[in-house]
């Protein structure tokens, strides 16, 4: 039975459904036959994802910020959601330090928000709050088992801290009302995700497919830096697992990390040559180091836990997750009008449908 199975007619609200991840989760759901509302601002790049799938005509598509506090409840008084999925953020490193106040804004108070909107929504009964895997205190030692769901939260960056911030929230909101109401609370701490149809700025694969698109140099930033790289639909589809999990049963509800194997836990460099290759036409790359803002240079989770509660395991690895990545980006070249049905056959390869 697939997962998508469990959502046909379910009431899903989805915070931040105009951005990469959430554009394909929405389309997940839409697939399973949920009753979607999404509630974010514009998308937040140009192009995007959202606007290339055609989107927007097929569900309750709301644009607000999670920071006006009134908007989001009158939302959520009229969807009336059984299951809410918190995926809003100011998501780039770079851009914290550019704009920290915003950063804090959108990813602490727009938490508080939705934890507040939840508790008010009596038709509520799962709350899943997507992190990251920079939550972490890192002092970029090698943690050889990589971080635990019990390693301190102090993000270093305003990006990273304010998730850190987030997954703090959320505990409190948890002890202090929610538990009492019944609501199933996890957070999702997901590592760097690749897929078709990310367009945002400081992202090593978006680099690379705008200049493989320009048939130009790849530039990058730190081709030594670590990073758990994975698939879009990879995280995803644990989130809805443990979105299902919790509603049918509230002691599966925790804190979870979500990751790839540690042969997926790859250098920045290595990944763009597994580009290049999987791009098949003669583009290379050059190693640019920009002494730029300060970035974790090691970072890898243990997902022991996720893989012991629910039995997860990855589907693609990192050399499947790039070869997607490119059979995504040439079909949307050589047709823009088959963006959605190319997210649809990856969705179903990917759930074995």
């Amino acid at each position: 039975m697939s997962i998508l199975d469990f959502y046909k007619g379910k009431k899903v609200l989805v915070t931040g459904h105009t951005g990469f991840k959430g554009s394909w989760l929405t389309e997940m759901l839409l697939m399973a036959g949920a009753e979607v509302t999404g509630y974010s601002q514009e998308p937040p790049t140009d192009p995007s994802l959202f606007e290339r799938a055609g989107l927007a005509k097929d569900f309750n598509h709301v644009i607000g910020d999670i920071r006006d506090l009134d908007k989001l409840q009158k939302v959520f008084k009229e969807a009336r959601p059984e299951i809410v999925l918190h995926l809003a953020a100011q998501p780039i490193v770079r851009e914290s330090y550019k704009e920290p106040v915003y950063t804090y804004e959108t990813n602490v108070m727009g938490t508080v928000n939705i934890c507040e909107a939840v508790r008010n929504t009596d038709s509520v009964r799962s709350f899943l709050n997507v992190t990251t895997d920079k939550v972490y205190y890192n002092d970029d030692t090698d943690r050889k088992g990589g971080f635990k769901e019990n390693d301190p939260l102090d993000g270093y960056d305003p990006y990273s801290n304010s998730k850190s911030c987030s997954e703090l929230v959320t505990h409190s909101y948890k002890k202090s009302f929610l538990d009492e109401a019944g609501i199933a609370v996890s957070t999702a701490r997901a590592g760097n995700v690749i897929g078709g149809g990310d367009y945002a700025k400081d992202r090593i694969i978006p680099d690379c497919v705008r200049a493989a698109e320009k048939k130009e140099t790849i530039i990058v930033r730190n081709p030594y830096s670590i990073r758990p790289y994975q698939h879009v639909l990879e995280p995803l589809k644990i989130y809805l697992t443990i979105a299902k999990s919790q509603f049918e049963d509230i002691k599966t509800a925790g804190y979870y990390n979500v990751g790839p194997d540690d042969v997926d836990c790859v250098e920045t460099g290595k990944l763009v040559d597994i580009f290049c290759n999987a791009w098949g036409e003669d583009i290379g790359w050059e190693s640019h180091y920009d002494g730029g803002p300060h970035e974790a240079s090691f970072l890898k989770l243990d997902c022991s836990l996720i893989k012991e509660v629910f039995g997860w395991s990855p589907v693609w690895n990192i050399e499947k997750a790039v070869q997607m990545v490119a059979q995504f980006e040439k079909r949307r070249i050589a047709d823009p009008a088959a963006v959605r049905d190319e997210m649809d056959l990856e969705i179903k390869e990917f759930l074995g449908e």
